[in-house]
Protein backbone atom coordinates (compact mmCIF):
# COMPACT_ATOMS: atom_id res chain seq x y z
CA UNK A 1 0.00 0.00 0.00
CA UNK A 2 3.05 1.97 -0.83
CA UNK A 3 0.75 4.65 -3.14
CA UNK A 4 -1.28 5.56 0.06
CA UNK A 5 2.12 5.87 2.54
CA UNK A 6 0.09 3.92 5.05
CA UNK A 7 0.82 0.63 6.88
CA UNK A 8 -1.87 -1.58 7.72
CA UNK A 9 -2.52 -1.47 11.57
CA UNK A 10 -5.60 -2.55 13.98
CA UNK A 11 -6.66 1.07 15.58
CA UNK A 12 -8.32 1.31 18.59
CA UNK A 13 -12.10 1.58 17.95
CA UNK A 14 -13.63 5.40 19.22
CA UNK A 15 -16.99 6.38 18.89
CA UNK A 16 -16.19 8.11 15.61
CA UNK A 17 -13.28 6.72 13.41
CA UNK A 18 -11.62 9.45 11.98
CA UNK A 19 -8.04 10.60 10.57
CA UNK A 20 -5.89 12.81 9.18
CA UNK A 21 -5.51 12.35 5.58
CA UNK A 22 -2.69 11.16 4.12
CA UNK A 23 -0.40 14.18 1.76
CA UNK A 24 0.04 11.89 -1.45
CA UNK A 25 -3.06 10.20 -2.60
CA UNK A 26 -3.97 9.23 -6.23
CA UNK A 27 -5.98 10.87 -8.15
CA UNK A 28 -7.88 10.07 -11.36
CA UNK A 29 -7.46 13.02 -14.00
CA UNK A 30 -10.94 13.91 -16.58
CA UNK A 31 -10.67 14.00 -20.02
CA UNK A 32 -12.26 17.40 -21.46
CA UNK A 33 -14.06 18.13 -24.22
CA UNK A 34 -12.73 21.57 -24.36
CA UNK A 35 -10.68 23.76 -22.49
CA UNK A 36 -12.74 26.46 -23.16
CA UNK A 37 -14.34 28.59 -19.81
CA UNK A 38 -17.95 27.26 -19.21
CA UNK A 39 -19.78 29.67 -17.37
CA UNK A 40 -23.32 29.47 -15.98
CA UNK A 41 -24.43 32.50 -13.83
CA UNK A 42 -25.62 31.91 -10.35
CA UNK A 43 -29.20 31.99 -9.84
CA UNK A 44 -31.09 34.67 -7.26
CA UNK A 45 -31.52 33.23 -3.60
CA UNK A 46 -33.81 34.19 -0.91
CA UNK A 47 -32.21 36.04 2.05
CA UNK A 48 -32.90 32.72 4.23
CA UNK A 49 -31.13 30.70 1.21
CA UNK A 50 -27.99 32.84 1.13
CA UNK A 51 -27.74 32.58 4.96
CA UNK A 52 -27.72 28.82 4.40
CA UNK A 53 -25.48 28.65 1.59
CA UNK A 54 -23.00 31.07 3.40
CA UNK A 55 -23.08 28.65 6.35
CA UNK A 56 -22.58 25.26 3.98
CA UNK A 57 -19.55 27.19 2.15
CA UNK A 58 -17.87 27.98 5.54
CA UNK A 59 -18.30 24.64 6.52
CA UNK A 60 -16.65 22.99 3.46
CA UNK A 61 -13.62 25.40 3.62
CA UNK A 62 -12.99 24.69 7.07
CA UNK A 63 -12.68 21.03 6.07
CA UNK A 64 -10.51 21.66 3.48
CA UNK A 65 -13.09 20.18 0.54
CA UNK A 66 -12.99 23.71 -1.11
CA UNK A 67 -10.63 26.72 -1.69
CA UNK A 68 -11.25 30.05 -2.68
CA UNK A 69 -10.51 30.70 -6.86
CA UNK A 70 -10.27 33.12 -9.31
CA UNK A 71 -11.49 30.34 -11.71
CA UNK A 72 -13.32 31.09 -15.18
CA UNK A 73 -15.24 28.16 -14.76
CA UNK A 74 -18.46 28.87 -13.09
CA UNK A 75 -21.74 26.82 -11.78
CA UNK A 76 -24.73 27.40 -9.92
CA UNK A 77 -25.11 26.38 -6.05
CA UNK A 78 -28.36 26.28 -4.36
CA UNK A 79 -29.30 24.97 -1.39
CA UNK A 80 -32.16 22.41 -0.33
CA UNK A 81 -33.80 21.21 2.97
CA UNK A 82 -33.79 17.63 4.27
CA UNK A 83 -36.46 16.16 4.81
CA UNK A 84 -37.50 15.27 8.38
CA UNK A 85 -34.22 16.11 9.60
CA UNK A 86 -34.43 20.31 9.66
CA UNK A 87 -30.83 20.63 8.45
CA UNK A 88 -29.65 21.35 4.55
CA UNK A 89 -27.79 20.33 2.16
CA UNK A 90 -25.67 22.26 -0.57
CA UNK A 91 -25.85 21.29 -4.02
CA UNK A 92 -24.01 21.90 -7.07
CA UNK A 93 -25.67 22.42 -10.81
CA UNK A 94 -23.14 20.94 -12.50
CA UNK A 95 -24.74 19.82 -15.82
CA UNK A 96 -23.09 22.33 -18.24
CA UNK A 97 -19.84 20.71 -16.55
CA UNK A 98 -21.05 17.33 -17.12
CA UNK A 99 -21.57 18.04 -21.03
CA UNK A 100 -17.95 18.92 -21.68
CA UNK A 101 -16.73 15.94 -19.09
CA UNK A 102 -15.69 12.71 -21.56
CA UNK A 103 -17.67 9.50 -19.70
CA UNK A 104 -15.81 7.26 -17.69
CA UNK A 105 -18.05 4.63 -18.18
CA UNK A 106 -19.09 2.66 -15.52
CA UNK A 107 -15.98 0.36 -13.55
CA UNK A 108 -18.31 -1.20 -11.65
CA UNK A 109 -21.79 -1.78 -13.46
CA UNK A 110 -24.05 -3.21 -11.33
CA UNK A 111 -24.46 -4.02 -7.97
CA UNK A 112 -22.93 -6.72 -5.90
CA UNK A 113 -24.97 -9.42 -4.33
CA UNK A 114 -25.07 -10.78 -0.92
CA UNK A 115 -27.12 -13.80 -2.16
CA UNK A 116 -23.68 -15.26 -3.75
CA UNK A 117 -21.66 -15.13 -0.74
CA UNK A 118 -21.02 -18.27 0.62
CA UNK A 119 -23.46 -20.16 3.25
CA UNK A 120 -23.38 -19.55 6.38
CA UNK A 121 -20.48 -17.17 6.80
CA UNK A 122 -20.14 -14.22 9.51
CA UNK A 123 -20.86 -10.74 8.02
CA UNK A 124 -20.15 -7.03 8.89
CA UNK A 125 -21.51 -3.97 7.28
CA UNK A 126 -19.17 -0.69 6.26
CA UNK A 127 -21.18 3.15 6.14
CA UNK A 128 -19.00 5.32 4.80
CA UNK A 129 -20.02 8.99 5.88
CA UNK A 130 -19.83 11.06 2.79
CA UNK A 131 -17.85 9.39 0.83
CA UNK A 132 -17.07 11.51 -2.33
CA UNK A 133 -15.57 14.53 0.00
CA UNK A 134 -12.67 11.98 1.16
CA UNK A 135 -11.53 11.68 -2.48
CA UNK A 136 -9.28 13.83 -3.96
CA UNK A 137 -10.06 15.71 -7.79
CA UNK A 138 -6.87 15.87 -9.43
CA UNK A 139 -5.66 19.13 -8.82
CA UNK A 140 -6.03 20.08 -13.00
CA UNK A 141 -9.68 19.83 -12.93
CA UNK A 142 -10.20 21.65 -9.73
CA UNK A 143 -10.53 25.16 -10.70
CA UNK A 144 -13.47 23.53 -13.55
CA UNK A 145 -15.73 23.02 -10.43
CA UNK A 146 -16.26 26.62 -9.29
CA UNK A 147 -18.96 28.17 -7.97
CA UNK A 148 -20.04 31.83 -6.46
CA UNK A 149 -21.39 32.93 -3.14
CA UNK A 150 -23.88 36.25 -3.74
CA UNK A 151 -24.06 38.41 -0.67
CA UNK A 152 -27.45 39.77 0.42
CA UNK A 153 -28.42 42.98 -1.52
CA UNK A 154 -25.22 42.70 -3.73
CA UNK A 155 -23.86 44.55 -0.89
CA UNK A 156 -19.66 43.25 -1.19
CA UNK A 157 -18.08 41.17 -3.48
CA UNK A 158 -19.13 37.77 -3.97
CA UNK A 159 -17.04 34.84 -3.01
CA UNK A 160 -15.70 31.97 -5.62
CA UNK A 161 -14.67 28.63 -4.47
CA UNK A 162 -13.67 25.61 -6.28
CA UNK A 163 -13.80 21.66 -5.33
CA UNK A 164 -10.52 20.00 -4.13
CA UNK A 165 -12.57 16.56 -3.88
CA UNK A 166 -15.26 15.12 -5.53
CA UNK A 167 -18.13 17.32 -6.02
CA UNK A 168 -21.89 15.50 -6.16
CA UNK A 169 -23.42 15.53 -9.53
CA UNK A 170 -19.90 15.42 -11.34
CA UNK A 171 -21.50 12.53 -13.46
CA UNK A 172 -17.84 10.67 -13.27
CA UNK A 173 -17.65 10.81 -9.67
CA UNK A 174 -19.37 7.29 -9.25
CA UNK A 175 -16.79 5.42 -11.38
CA UNK A 176 -13.65 7.70 -10.01
CA UNK A 177 -15.17 6.67 -6.42
CA UNK A 178 -15.16 2.73 -7.35
CA UNK A 179 -11.89 3.21 -8.63
CA UNK A 180 -10.28 4.67 -5.70
CA UNK A 181 -11.77 2.33 -3.15
CA UNK A 182 -10.86 -0.50 -5.15
CA UNK A 183 -6.88 1.03 -5.20
CA UNK A 184 -7.22 1.06 -1.34
CA UNK A 185 -8.90 -2.14 -0.18
CA UNK A 186 -7.28 -4.76 -2.82
CA UNK A 187 -4.35 -5.17 -0.63
CA UNK A 188 -6.59 -5.72 1.97
CA UNK A 189 -8.21 -8.36 -0.34
CA UNK A 190 -4.95 -10.03 -0.99
CA UNK A 191 -3.81 -10.22 2.97
CA UNK A 192 -7.05 -11.61 4.41
CA UNK A 193 -6.91 -15.10 1.77
CA UNK A 194 -10.43 -16.25 1.92
CA UNK A 195 -12.00 -13.25 3.52
CA UNK A 196 -14.62 -11.59 0.91
CA UNK A 197 -14.68 -8.12 0.90
CA UNK A 198 -17.90 -6.69 -1.33
CA UNK A 199 -17.71 -2.73 -1.78
CA UNK A 200 -20.22 -0.23 -3.85
CA UNK A 201 -19.50 3.09 -3.44
CA UNK A 202 -20.04 3.84 0.16
CA UNK A 203 -21.14 0.50 1.74
CA UNK A 204 -18.20 -2.13 2.04
CA UNK A 205 -19.26 -5.67 3.26
CA UNK A 206 -16.92 -8.01 4.68
CA UNK A 207 -17.70 -11.89 4.97
CA UNK A 208 -15.17 -14.15 6.55
CA UNK A 209 -15.89 -18.41 7.56
CA UNK A 210 -15.03 -17.82 11.31
CA UNK A 211 -15.44 -15.06 13.44
CA UNK A 212 -11.72 -14.49 13.92
CA UNK A 213 -11.06 -14.29 10.75
CA UNK A 214 -14.17 -11.62 9.85
CA UNK A 215 -12.52 -9.87 13.06
CA UNK A 216 -8.94 -9.35 11.48
CA UNK A 217 -10.52 -8.33 7.99
CA UNK A 218 -12.80 -5.93 9.55
CA UNK A 219 -10.05 -3.99 11.78
CA UNK A 220 -7.73 -4.06 8.50
CA UNK A 221 -10.45 -2.35 6.33
CA UNK A 222 -11.26 -0.02 9.08
CA UNK A 223 -7.55 0.97 9.39
CA UNK A 224 -7.11 0.99 5.90
CA UNK A 225 -10.41 3.71 5.09
CA UNK A 226 -9.30 5.15 8.53
CA UNK A 227 -5.69 5.97 6.97
CA UNK A 228 -6.98 7.24 4.00
CA UNK A 229 -9.09 9.64 5.54
CA UNK A 230 -12.77 8.25 5.42
CA UNK A 231 -14.64 9.27 8.32
CA UNK A 232 -16.26 6.13 9.88
CA UNK A 233 -19.10 6.34 12.26
CA UNK A 234 -19.18 2.84 15.04
CA UNK A 235 -22.87 3.15 15.27
CA UNK A 236 -23.26 2.57 11.40
CA UNK A 237 -21.25 -0.41 11.61
CA UNK A 238 -23.29 -3.28 11.36
CA UNK A 239 -21.90 -6.45 13.29
CA UNK A 240 -25.09 -8.58 14.28
CA UNK A 241 -27.85 -9.85 11.37
CA UNK A 242 -29.90 -9.10 10.42
CA UNK A 243 -27.68 -6.66 8.13
CA UNK A 244 -28.86 -4.24 5.40
CA UNK A 245 -27.00 -4.16 2.23
CA UNK A 246 -28.00 -2.12 -0.79
CA UNK A 247 -31.69 -2.07 -0.31
CA UNK A 248 -31.63 -5.73 0.97
CA UNK A 249 -32.06 -7.49 4.45
CA UNK A 250 -29.78 -10.15 5.13
CA UNK A 251 -30.48 -12.66 7.78
CA UNK A 252 -28.47 -16.05 8.79
CA UNK A 253 -30.51 -17.79 5.95
CA UNK A 254 -32.99 -15.18 3.99
CA UNK A 255 -32.57 -12.31 2.00
CA UNK A 256 -35.22 -9.68 1.65
CA UNK A 257 -35.74 -6.61 0.27
CA UNK A 258 -35.38 -3.89 3.14
CA UNK A 259 -39.58 -3.04 4.31
CA UNK A 260 -40.14 0.67 3.39
CA UNK A 261 -43.30 2.81 3.61
CA UNK A 262 -43.48 4.40 0.57
CA UNK A 263 -45.26 7.77 -0.27
CA UNK A 264 -47.80 8.05 -2.99
CA UNK A 265 -47.63 11.74 -2.98
CA UNK A 266 -44.35 12.48 -4.11
CA UNK A 267 -43.35 16.53 -3.34
CA UNK A 268 -39.87 15.90 -2.24
CA UNK A 269 -36.12 15.00 -3.93
CA UNK A 270 -36.20 12.85 -0.48
CA UNK A 271 -39.43 11.27 -1.49
CA UNK A 272 -37.74 10.77 -4.87
CA UNK A 273 -35.01 8.51 -3.25
CA UNK A 274 -36.99 6.41 -1.30
CA UNK A 275 -39.15 5.75 -4.21
CA UNK A 276 -36.32 4.82 -6.56
CA UNK A 277 -34.38 2.20 -3.74
CA UNK A 278 -37.30 0.80 -3.04
CA UNK A 279 -37.90 -0.04 -6.49
CA UNK A 280 -34.64 -0.79 -6.75
CA UNK A 281 -34.93 -3.68 -3.84
CA UNK A 282 -37.64 -5.40 -5.48
CA UNK A 283 -35.62 -5.66 -8.81
CA UNK A 284 -32.43 -7.33 -7.07
CA UNK A 285 -35.23 -9.61 -5.10
CA UNK A 286 -36.74 -11.15 -8.28
CA UNK A 287 -32.81 -10.82 -9.65
CA UNK A 288 -31.54 -13.38 -7.16
CA UNK A 289 -34.28 -15.63 -6.82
Amino acid sequence: MAQWGITIGIPDAPLVFQAVATEERPTQKLNWKTDSPVWVEQWPLSKEELKVLQELVDEQLAKGHIVETTSPWNSPVFVIKKANKGKWRLLHDLRQINNVIEDMGSLQPGMPSPAMLPQNWNLAIIDIKVCFFQIPLHPDDGPRFAFSVPTLNREAPKKRYHWKFLPQGMKNSPSICQWYLSSLLSPVCAAVGEAIILRYMDDVLVCAPNDDLLSHTLDLTIDSLVAAGFELQEEKIQRMPPWKYLGLETGKRTIVPQKLVVKNNIKTLADVQQLCVHKLGKTLARSDR
